[in-house]
C-alpha cells in the first residue's frame, strides 16, 4: 500500500523559492498571502503567528497542515460552529484554538505519517490522525477523516507545510456524543444508556486532566441486524436474557459494553506490532492481534464464516477493524469501528510487560529528554514510594539498553510500590528489569500483594558496558482471579535503583 501511495504524482507546488530554507512557516504563508490570506488572519487573531515564525523551543519544529481561502470558504460552508470568516475572526478564543488545531508540535515528513495518531499532539492539545486512501485512480493521506492532503512535504526554515483541501474542524465532543450524532450507531447508544456508561463516555479530559481516556469499539446497526439484532430490545434477549439490573458490574450487558471499551488512548498504529490483551472496562480483558496483516480481535475465539479459496476452506475467526473509518478522534478517547458483533470471550494469558504507562503525568515527561521530580501533588494513581526521593528519567536520543530509553530512578533507603493493571489468572514467571552495572546500585526484595516472591536482588552486577540494563527471573506467582496487583520493592542495602520495566511470563 506504501509503495502504491508514495508512486502517485504530486501536484505542482503552490510556490517555489530558492532559499525556501531560510523561511519560517509564517514567512511562508506571507509570500503567498493571496492565497492564504483567510488562515493568514485567523493565525494572527489567534496569536500564533509569532510561534510560527520561530524555532520550535523543543527543538523538535512543527508540521502546519496549511488550507487555503478556498480549503477556508470548504470550512465554512459545512461548519456547525461558524458561518463565515467574521464569525471566526470576531472570536478570538475560537480563532487560537482553530488555528493551533492545525499545528502538530513535531516536524514530520509524510514518509514518517503514521497510520493512526501522530506521535505528538497539536498546540491546542489534541491529536491528529492519518488515513491512507487509495482509489482506483488516485492515492492520497487524510487528516482526521476529514481533509485530504494535497501537496505535501514543503520544508521550511521550522518544519513542514502540508497543504489541505478543506480546514479541520476542532475536535470538542465526547465519545457520547459522537454516539448521538451518528443514528447507525444507535442500537449501542441505547445499550450504553442502559447500562449507565453514558457518564463515563461523556468526559472530557481535556477539562479533567485527572481521568484516563478510553477507548471505543463500536458495532453499527448495520453489523447488528447481520446477527439478527435490530433493537437493543433484541441485544438484551441475546446478552442478558435473565438478568435486566443492566448497572451493576455482574450483569452481562453491562460487561458487554464495557468489554468495548478499553483503557487508554489507543490508535490503531498503537495495536501495531503488539499481541496482547487490553484492560477494559469490563470484568475481563480484550484480545487484540496486531501482529499479522489484518489485526484480529479474539482470534481464534469464535468462527463467523467459512471462505473457500482454490478447493481449501479458510476459516474467518476474528473480528476485524474497519482501518478507513477508524481512529476518530473526541474528547473522551479514540473510536474504531468494528465488522463484526464482539461478545466477551475466555482471554488466553499473554506476556504483560508494565512500564508505568498508568500514570498521565510520564507521558508529558516522555515528550522531552530530562529527570523529572516526583512528589506527592502530581496526583499518582499507579506509583507510591517512600525513603528517597522519586526521579522519571528520559533518556531522549541517547543509546541505550533500557527499554524507550526510559525509567524509574531511586536512590537511598526506600520503598517502591506499583499498582499493574488487570491481569488474566494463571501461573506466571516474575521478571524485573533494572539497570546492573554499578557498584553503588541496591540490593532489594521484591513482594506481590504482600507476599515476598524469590531470594534477595542484587542489582550491583550483572550487566555489562554495552547493556547496562537486563532483566532478572525473581520467582514464580500464581493469580486467582482477573484483577490488579501491588508490586512492592524494598532496598535491603540502601543504593540506586533504576527500575525499567516489569514482567509477567505465562508458563
Amino acid at each position: 500500500m506504501v509503495v502504491v501511495f508514495l508512486s502517485c504524482e504530486k501536484p505542482d507546488p503552490v510556490a517555489e523559492f530558492e532559499d525556501i530554507e531560510k523561511l519560517t512557516i509564517y514567512d511562508y504563508i506571507l509570500e503567498n498571502e493571496d492565497q492564504f490570506s483567510s488562515f493568514l488572519a485567523i493565525l494572527k487573531k489567534g496569536g500564533l503567528d509569532k510561534t510560527l515564525s520561530a524555532y520550535n523551543p523543543l527543538g523538535t519544529d512543527y508540521t502546519l497542515f496549511l488550507p487555503d481561502n478556498d480549503a477556508i470558504d470548504r470550512f465554512i460552508s459545512t461548519s456547525s460552529q461558524v458561518s463565515s470568516l467574521n464569525d471566526i475572526l470576531n472570536n478570538a478564543e475560537f480563532a487560537a484554538e482553530f488555528s493551533r488545531f492545525h499545528v502538530v508540535n513535531l516536524g514530520i515528513h509524510s514518509g514518517n505519517f503514521p497510520f493512526g495518531a501522530f506521535p505528538e499532539q497539536t498546540l491546542s492539545g489534541d491529536f491528529l490522525t492519518v488515513s491512507f486512501i487509495i482509489e482506483s485512480d488516485t492515492s492520497y493521506y487524510k487528516i482526521n477523516n476529514q481533509a485530504s492532503v494535497i501537496y505535501r512535504d514543503i520544508e521550511v526554515s521550522n518544519g513542514y507545510i502540508h497543504l489541505i483541501e478543506t480546514a479541520l474542524e476542532p475536535v470538542n465532543i465526547t465519545s457520547y456524543r459522537w454516539l448521538e450524532l451518528n443514528p447507525d450507531y444507535s442500537i449501542f447508544k441505547a445499550a450504553v444508556d442502559l447500562t449507565g456508561f453514558d457518564a463515563r463516555l461523556s468526559i472530557n479530559i481535556k477539562e479533567n486532566d485527572t481521568i484516563r481516556p478510553i477507548t471505543l469499539l463500536v458495532e453499527s446497526n448495520t453489523v447488528f441486524n447481520d446477527f439478527n439484532i435490530t433493537s437493543v430490545n433484541d441485544l438484551v434477549s441475546k446478552i442478558s436474557p435473565d438478568n435486566n439490573d443492566f448497572t451493576s458490574t455482574q450483569n452481562p450487558l453491562y460487561n458487554f459494553v464495557g468489554y468495548h471499551i478499553l483503557a487508554g488512548n489507543l490508535f490503531i498504529d498503537d495495536f501495531e506490532g503488539n499481541n496482547t490483551n487490553y484492560t477494559t472496562l469490563s470484568d475481563i480483558p480484550l484480545s487484540i492481534d496486531g501482529t499479522g496483516i489484518d489485526f484480529a480481535i479474539n482470534r481464534g475465539k469464535e468462527v463467523f464464516d467459512t471462505l473457500i479459496v482454490q478447493g481449501d476452506s479458510v476459516f474467518i475467526d476474528y473480528i476485524g477493524f474497519l482501518y478507513d473509518e477508524s481512529n476518530v478522534t473526541t474528547q473522551s478517547g479514540a473510536i474504531h469501528k468494528i465488522d463484526k458483533l464482539m461478545k466477551q470471550q475466555p482471554p488466553s494469558r499473554t506476556i504483560s510487560t508494565y512500564q508505568f504507562f498508568e500514570e498521565p503525568v510520564f507521558s508529558q515527561f516522555r515528550l522531552k529528554e530530562g529527570s523529572f521530580q516526583l512528589d506527592d501533588d502530581m496526583n499518582l494513581s499507579a506509583i507510591d514510594w517512600s525513603g528517597a526521593d522519586l526521579f522519571f528519567v528520559n533518556l531522549g536520543d541517547q543509546v541505550s539498553s533500557a527499554w524507550n530509553s526510559d525509567y524509574l530512578q531511586i536512590d537511598g533507603d526506600f520503598e517502591i510500590s506499583y499498582q499493574i493493571s488487570p491481569i488474566i489468572q494463571g501461573k506466571y514467571r516474575l521478571y524485573v528489569a533494572a539497570e546492573r552495572y554499578n557498584s553503588e546500585n541496591t540490593v532489594v526484595e521484591v513482594f506481590v500483594d504482600g507476599n515476598k516472591v524469590g531470594g534477595f536482588l542484587d542489582l550491583t552486577s550483572g550487566g555489562t558496558a554495552n547493556n547496562p540494563f537486563g532483566r532478572v527471573l525473581i520467582g514464580t506467582v500464581v493469580f486467582n482471579s482477573y484483577r490488579s496487583h501491588k508490586i512492592e520493592i524494598k532496598s535491603l542495602i540502601p543504593g540506586r535503583f533504576l527500575w525499567d520495566y516489569i514482567r509477567f511470563e505465562p508458563f
